[in-house]
């Protein structure tokens, strides 16, 4: 679950709220900066065994590099030392998306410098946290950084260029070997990962071979483009092939092999299977220029759908982690990092939040989980996002994921249903999770 503190004024606070639903914006958000020590008791109320939280780049160096904040420094030593008191194992995120603004002023991600950059903010948090926090997140979704933020525009910073996302995706697989290496060599017993958003996906007609041919465009560029660097220190041929002088030219000596990096786990965020249907007409007319490759779909998924208008796809889950067990033998701990639903269930008169279809949810990829797990794939931890309702990047407060809803105006916690469900299967640990699901 990520607090997010969002200071921006001016024109930067007129830009952001352009970006977000409603013009929302992330101040105070669920406000855990303040009440973290109300939220750990709910959490230990619940049983969580860990918490994966991030931590703000912008609180630690508010420049970027150079003059450490005591104060932001000092904040998640309170946090990580009351987590740690309730008995809760602190998994900490180096970057969850919130760049110091005057990083993103020299271009950002698609500097250069910022892969640098990456490995000395990763040296002062292992320095100030690393004798506590035994498990390391470098990068939250970088597909998401590149591609929403640097392509689409839909994430921060909004920006429209295939040179610069190609850069991005790039320097952030290279940040991330490099801020492993950093944190190693202030913890050696440290155990670190990258949390990669992946999909599979779906082709709607098999002899159909554009819809082949972008599928597999599509699963290098988003499952394969990191997992690959890391393992082999290699990029996907055919996107090496389609990227051509893109890429070449962001490329330096010695790159590939600085890619390769050994971690102790994978992360792996998942929400729904992806969908690629031969489009109509007008669906080509619609997607004209809007995508990476030059090969049209139609992306509609099947019902029933999330508020996110994400679809419904469990058992998706249990045939991606057997994938990555088949695909990636090397991987010998995966963390399900980021699982769940938006829905808007509010408290009803009796104050209950009854969201019935969030504990369908859950307990559907959980059972997927357990068939995966069955199948060999190493599959050690499991965090459903998020614990609280929050602000939700471009969604503002318009979406809702939490187990825990938010009142944004009171700021009152309350635990819904599916916080007493998921509350049962940490307890149930040890027993098997179909008795559970099936009961």
């Amino acid at each position: 679950m990520l607090a997010v503190d969002l200071q921006a004024s001016g024109t930067h606070s007129l830009r952001l709220q352009a970006k977000v639903v409603r013009g929302d914006n992330g101040d105070v958000a669920c406000d855990h900066y303040n009440r973290y020590e109300e939220d750990i008791k709910i959490m230990k109320d619940l049983g969580m065994q860990s918490y994966r939280f991030s931590i703000a780049w912008p609180r630690i160096m508010p420049n970027g590099t150079g003059e450490v904040s005591q104060e932001g420094i000092d904040f998640y030593n309170r946090l990580i030392d009351a987590l740690l008191e309730a008995g809760i194992q602190p998994t900490a995120t180096l970057y969850h998306w919130d760049l110091p603004q005057v990083l993103q002023d020299k271009g950002g991600w698609g500097n250069r410098d910022i892969v640098q950059q990456f490995a000395d903010y990763a040296t002062v948090c292992a320095e100030a946290f690393g004798d506590r926090v035994a498990n390391w997140i470098t990068i939250n979704e970088p597909w998401c950084v590149t591609w929403l933020g640097n392509f689409w525009g839909v994430h921060a910073p909004g920006l429209k260029d295939l040179d610069t996302a190609i850069a991005v995706a790039h320097h952030t697989a290279l940040a991330h070997a490099e801020a492993t290496r950093a944190i190693r060599a202030v913890r050696p017993e440290s155990r670190s990962g990258i949390t990669l958003n992946m999909t599979n996906y779906r082709v709607s007609d098999e002899s159909n071979t554009e819809l082949l041919q972008l599928r597999d465009y599509w699963d290098s560029n988003i499952n394969r483009w990191w997992m690959d660097a890391q393992l082999h220190g290699t990029y996907p041929q055919n996107l090496v092939d389609f990227y051509g002088d893109k890429l070449a030219k962001v490329l330096l000596p010695g790159d590939m092999e600085r890619l390769k990096i050994d971690s102790e786990f994978l992360g792996v965020n998942y929400y729904s299977d992806s969908f690629l249907n031969t489009p109509t007409p007008e669906q080509v007319e619609k997607n004209e220029g809007t995508f990476v490759f030059p090969i049209n779909s139609d992306g509609t998924s099947p019902g029933p759908h999330t508020d996110m208008g994400w679809p419904i796809t469990p058992d998706g889950l249990g045939d991606l982690l057997i994938r990555i067990h088949k695909d990636w033998p090397e991987i010998i701990d995966i963390a399900i990092t980021e699982n769940g639903v938006a829905y808007d269930d509010e408290p009803d008169e009796n104050g209950v939040v009854n969201d019935q279809r969030r504990v369908d949810y859950l307990i559907a990829h959980l059972h997927s989980v357990e068939r995966a797990i069955a199948a060999g794939a190493p599959v050690k931890s499991y965090y459903y996002w998020s614990l609280m309702d929050n602000f939700e990047w471009a969604e503002g407060y318009a979406k809702r994921f939490g187990i825990v809803h938010i009142n944004f105006e009171t700021l009152q916690r309350t635990p819904k249903l599916s916080a007493q469900v998921y509350s049962k299967v940490i307890q149930s640990n040890g027993a098997s999770l179909s008795a559970l699901v099936h009961n």
